[in-house]
């Protein structure tokens, strides 16, 4: 059956999305660090990373965390709306169509007592649209969260670090393999940065980190 763009409501075809408004979003265009996306004059390494290099390699963000994302992202998360997973999903597999292939894709896990809580990961659901548009093998198995964590929004990066130290465990099986970790909103890149420094200690051989959205400095 013809949708209606989730957006303004005009008709969208087989999408989720209208032509016009997929154009109008907050594309993450402009040059940036390519460690860990934030924005940067020439498209250099910033500071921070240039203090404290990240776990993982480099960093890929579709869209600025900025309307109508931070609208519509909450709905997917807290209200069940799956339908803004596979938009978020088709955007990020346009953003990274140039970046070095992976040889599979991980999503950044829940612990279960939030997926007892929610009914699904919402990272998985934006991975599995990303997977298959670029045809690429999703891994649900291999990395697990085993600290349920409380949310980050609203804590200062060390606090983050901490929130998130331990977090997770991984299986020998991504031994020597590129993986590209996937989630809905990269800030201040810890919980990708502990994913990664646990894949890496398994054995993986580069971590890419595939966000649908970037949170930007303030201009």
């Amino acid at each position: 059956m013809p949708r209606a763009c989730l957006l303004c409501g005009a008709a969208a075809g087989n999408r989720h999305l209208c032509g016009a408004c997929l154009a109008d979003l907050p594309w993450h265009s402009q040059p940036q660090c390519p460690h860990c996306a934030t924005p940067t004059p020439a498209g250099q390494v910033c500071g921070a990373c240039l203090k404290h290099p990240p776990a993982f390699d480099r960093s890929f963000a579709a869209l600025a965390y900025a309307f109508p994302l931070d609208r519509l992202i909450p709905h997917l998360k807290y209200h069940g709306r799956l339908a803004v997973a596979p938009v978020l999903g088709e955007c990020l597999a346009r953003a990274v169509a140039a970046a070095p292939r992976p040889d599979r894709l991980i999503a950044m896990p829940l612990h279960a007592q939030r997926i007892r809580e929610r009914g699904f990961n919402h990272a998985t659901e934006i991975a599995r649209e990303t997977a298959r548009r670029l045809r690429l093998p999703l891994d649900v198995a291999s990395c697990r969260r085993i600290r349920d964590t409380p949310p980050q929004m609203g804590l200062k990066h060390a606090a983050r670090q901490r929130n998130v130290r331990g977090a997770f465990t991984c299986s020998d099986g991504v031994r020597g393999l590129h993986i590209a970790l996937i989630d809905d909103v990269m800030t201040t890149g810890t919980s990708f940065d502990e994913l990664a420094a646990t894949l890496k200690r398994a054995g993986a051989r580069e971590v890419s980190c595939w966000a649908a959205a970037r949170t930007l400095p303030p201009p």
